[in-house]
C-alpha cells in the first residue's frame, strides 16, 4: 500500500473535488476522459430570474429602459446600470465593443437560442492601393507592446522579431493574418503595420472582403474597485453562452488586490512574494463561465483571479502567450473544456502554456478537458507556489509538456491519457506529486530538480514559494501504462538532477515508484529509464540509464516490485489509436490489476482494482 502521505494527498484531493461539485456545481459523472461533451453546449436559454433583467441588442438603444426583448437598450448601458443580482440578457448579433467595466455580481447570457458575439475589431473600408500588391489604410487604434522585461533578447532575438509582442490584429475573412517586420515581407496572410504614421499594410487586395483590425485590448474588465458609481460587491459575474473574439491583449480581465495593468507591465505579479493563502484570492468570488467561446486574443483569453472560480464547457483558442490564466486563486474548477492552438504566433522565451495556474493557487482542479494542437506551447502549467493540485481525466495530445508542474506542493495526477506530448509530465523542483493509473502514449514522464533557489534567481522571489532545494521529494508513480512506438527516443520514466547537484542533493525524489507497466516497439537498445541520484556509484552526474527493470532494480533496491516491461513489444495495444479509443485490445503478458486506495475510488469513481493505465480493458463497462 502506498505510503501515509500518499493517502493524505488523496485525500485531500478527494476533498477539493467533493467541495467543488457540492458547494459550486450540479452533480457530476466521474470516470476516465468521458468523451465529451467538450465545449460550449448550443442550448435553449430562459429568460432568467432576476431582480432586474435588461434586455440588449447590437442595435439597441441607450436612452431605452431595455425591459422587453423587443425594446433593447445597448450593453454598455446596460453593464452601466446593472447592481447585484440583475442580469443582462443579450439578442444574437455582433456587438462590436471593448472596455466594458463591471463590478457587480450580475448574470450575462443569450436570449433564447440567440448567438450574440462580443468582436474586439471594427471593419476597414477605406484602403489606398500602393502597387506591387500592397494596400494600406489609416487606423487610429493601434496596440504597440514590448516583451516583457525577463524576456531575453540576447538568447531569443533571433528567434522572435520583436514586432511580434504588438498586439494588433487583422481578419480578412476570419482569417488571422500574421504580423510581418515591413512592407516588402507582406504576403496574402498576413499585415504591416506603420506606428509612426498610423497605417495598417495588407499584401491581399481587401476588395469584396471583410477586413477587421483590433479597436479595443480587453472585452469584460472585472475591477476591484469602484466604478459607476458602484463600489465592488466582490461578487463573481456570470457569464454563459457569449462568444468573445478578437481582441487585443485579453477578453476578460479579472482583477484582485493590484489594479489591471497595460501589457507593459507584469500582470501577473499579484500577490507580490510569498503571501499566505487568506490573504490573497478574496476581492471577487465565485466568478462562472459556462459555455462561452473565447478565441482570437492577442495575448491571453483571460487573467482570472479570485476564489471558487469556475470554467466550465466553454472553448479557449488561438490565443498566444496563455489561454486560461489564474492568478492567486483558491478552490478553481476547469472541467470539460476545450482549450487549443495556444503561441499562434510561434513566440520563443516567453513560456508559453494553454493554461497557466500560478502564484500561490490553493487546490485548482482541472479535470476532464480536452487540450490539444499545441505544438508550440506546454498544455497546463501549475507554475510558483501552488498546492495541493488535483489534475484527473483530461485528454493532452500534442503539446510539449502535456501538464508541468514546476516549484509547487501537492498535486495528484490520475485518470489522464496523454497522447504524443514531448513530454506527458513534467516534474520540476517540486514535492509531493502523485501520479497514478495514467496512460502515456509516445509522451515520457520527467520528474527532475535543479539547483534554482531562491537566492539570485532571475524571476526573484519566485523560488520562495516552493519546497526548497533539500525538500523536492515525495512524488509517487504508480500504476501508469507508458507505451510507445519506435519513434521515441530516450526513456519513457526520467527521473533525473542537475549535475552541479550530485553529491549535495541526496535524498531520493521518490518514494515509491511501482506496478507501471512498460511497452516498447522496436530495438531494446534505448533505455527504458533514466534515475538519478545512484548515491554512491559510479555514475556520471550521480544517474544512469537502465534497458531493463532487471537492471534498475539492482541499482535501486525497492523500486518497480510489481512492474512489467515488454520490450520490443510489436502487437496491439489499444483498441484503435487512429480513433483515439486508448482502451487496451487486451491485457498484456503478466499484466495484474492492481488494488485502487479509498481516496483514489472515491476521486476517480472507480471499483477496488484497476489496470494499470487510466482506460479498462475495451469492451469492459466504463464507469
Amino acid at each position: 500500500m502506498p505510503p501515509f502521505h500518499i493517502h493524505r494527498q488523496l485525500r485531500r484531493a478527494a476533498a477539493a473535488l467533493g467541495l467543488l461539485a457540492g458547494q459550486l456545481l450540479a452533480p457530476f459523472a466521474v470516470a476516465q476522459p468521458s468523451g465529451g461533451p467538450y465545449g460550449p453546449v448550443p442550448q435553449r436559454y430562459a429568460v432568467p430570474a432576476a431582480a432586474h433583467v435588461y434586455f440588449v441588442a447590437p442595435d439597441g438603444s441607450a436612452e431605452a429602459r431595455g425591459a422587453t426583448p423587443g425594446e433593447p437598450t445597448t450593453l454598455e448601458a446596460a453593464i452601466e446600470r446593472v447592481v447585484t443580482g440583475d442580469a443582462i440578457v443579450l439578442r444574437g448579433g455582433t456587438y462590436r465593443t471593448g472596455g466594458l467595466q463591471l463590478n457587480q455580481g450580475v448574470t450575462i447570457q443569450p436570449y433564447l437560442d440567440e448567438a450574440p458575439v462580443l468582436k474586439g475589431t471594427r471593419l476597414a473600408t477605406a484602403w489606398e492601393a500602393l502597387g506591387h500588391g500592397v494596400w494600406r489604410t489609416r487606423w487610429a487604434t493601434l496596440f504597440p507592446a514590448q516583451p516583457l522585461g525577463w524576456w531575453r533578447a540576447e538568447r531569443e532575438g533571433m528567434l522572435t522579431p520583436l514586432h511580434r509582442f504588438n498586439n494588433d490584429m487583422v481578419f480578412v475573412d476570419g482569417e488571422a493574418l500574421q504580423s510581418a517586420g515591413w512592407p516588402g515581407d507582406l504576403g496574402p496572410r498576413s499585415f504591416f503595420i506603420d506606428y509612426a504614421q498610423g497605417y495598417v499594410y495588407l499584401g491581399r487586395d481587401p476588395a469584396g472582403r471583410q477586413v477587421e483590425i483590433t479597436a479595443h485590448d480587453v472585452a469584460l474588465h472585472r475591477p476591484s474597485r469602484a466604478v459607476h458609481g458602484k463600489p465592488s460587491d466582490r461578487q463573481g459575474f456570470k457569464l454563459r453562452g457569449i462568444t468573445l473574439t478578437q481582441y487585443a491583449y485579453r477578453a476578460i480581465d479579472i482583477e484582485g488586490k493590484k489594479p489591471a495593468v497595460p501589457v507593459s507591465e507584469e500582470p501577473t505579479d499579484d500577490p507580490i512574494g510569498p503571501s499566505p493563502e487568506a490573504d490573497h484570492g478574496k476581492e471577487v468570488v465565485g466568478t462562472l463561465l459556462e459555455d462561452v467561446t473565447i478565441t482570437h486574443c492577442s495575448r491571453v483569453a483571460g487573467y482570472f483571479r479570485g476564489d471558487r472560480l469556475v470554467i466550465r464547457n466553454s472553448l479557449i483558442s488561438d490565443t498566444s502567450t496563455e489561454g486560461i490564466y489564474v492568478i492567486g486563486s483558491s478552490d478553481v474548477l476547469l472541467e470539460r473544456n476545450i482549450i487549443r492552438r495556444n503561441n499562434v504566433e510561434k513566440l520563443t522565451g516567453y513560456y508559453p502554456s494553454a493554461v497557466k495556474i500560478f502564484n500561490q493557487s490553493y487546490r485548482v482542479t482541472v479535470r476532464d478537458n480536452l487540450i490539444v494542437e499545441q505544438p508550440d506551447s506546454n498544455g497546463v502549467w501549475y507554475d510558483v507556489g501552488n498546492v495541493d493540485g488535483v489534475f484527473v481525466n483530461n485528454y493532452v495530445e500534442g503539446a510539449q509538456a502535456g501538464l508541468f508542474f514546476e516549484i509547487s506542493k501537492g498535486i495528484t495526477v490520475a485518470g489522464n491519457v496523454f497522447v504524443n506530448n514531448q513530454q506527458g509530465v513534467r516534474i520540476l523542483n517540486s514535492a509531493g506529486a502523485q501520479l497514478l493509473h495514467n496512460t502515456f502514449v509516445n509522451s515520457p514522464l520527467l520528474i527532475d530538480r535543479s539547483e534554482r533557489s531562491a537566492q539570485g534567481d532571475h524571476f526573484g522571489w519566485h523560488p520562495q514559494t516552493g519546497p526548497g532545494v533539500d525538500e523536492r521529494v515525495g512524488h509517487a508513480v504508480e500504476g501508469n501504462l507508458f507505451v510507445a512506438d519506435a519513434s521515441v527516443k530516450g526513456a519513457l520514466l526520467r527521473v533525473e538532477q542537475a549535475p552541479v547537484t550530485c553529491g549535495n542533493v541526496t535524498a531520493p525524489m521518490t518514494t515509491r515508484v511501482d506496478g507501471n507497466v512498460y511497452l516498447r516497439a522496436g530495438s531494446s537498445a534505448q533505455p527504458l529509464v533514466t534515475w538519478a541520484p545512484l548515491n554512491g556509484l559510479a555514475a556520471p552526474g550521480c544517474q544512469a540509464g537502465f534497458a531493463t527493470l532487471e537492471a534498475w532494480r539492482e541499482a535501486v533496491p525497492g523500486v518497480e516490485g510489481r512492474g512489467r516491461a515488454l520490450v520490443p513489444y510489436d502487437g496491439a495495444v489499444f483498441s484503435s489509436p487512429e480513433l483515439r479509443r486508448f482502451e487496451l485490445a487486451r491485457v498484456p503478458d503478466g499484466v495484474q490489476p492492481l488494488a485502487v486506495p479509498a481516496a483514489l475510488q472515491r476521486l476517480l469513481g472507480w471499483g477496488r482494482t484497476h489496470l494499470p493505465g487510466a482506460l479498462p480493458l475495451a469492451g469492459a463497462e466504463r464507469r
